[in-house]
């Protein structure tokens, strides 16, 4: 069990940034020249540079990231509300949340102390 709750918000965590940088790929444009789309690109993949920063330091300090994986959702709340439907919110609000309380319940259960 022990190995489950360890892995299981990593895992997540990677597979999220995976699923965001696929929007990444909307930038790239054939019509557009090779800096351009270089920089669109990277713009649109800001969020996943930014998961996976809050996964690296999850990685060394749980509560810490945990902590940051919860305030990811609210704050793509925050950020986008009133432009998408309430599925858009849930998809990308929902993960980081419950990446977020897996590390808290892994560290729970592990009974690490709490150092941010």
């Amino acid at each position: 069990m022990t190995s489950i709750f360890y892995w299981s918000p990593r895992v997540l965590g990677i597979l999220f940034a995976a699923f965001i940088s696929i929007f990444a790929l909307d930038a790239v444009q054939p019509d557009q020249g090779f800096w351009l789309s270089l920089a669109g690109l990277f713009v649109h993949l800001v969020p996943t540079i930014l998961v996976l920063l809050t996964l690296l330091v999850a990685w060394r300090w749980e509560w810490t990231g945990a902590l940051l994986f919860i305030a990811l959702g609210p704050f793509y709340l925050l950020w986008n509300w009133g432009q998408f439907g309430w599925p858009t919110y849930a998809v990308m609000a929902g993960p980081p949340l419950c990446i977020g309380l897996l590390f808290v319940a892994d560290g729970l259960y592990r009974h690490t102390p709490v150092h941010l």
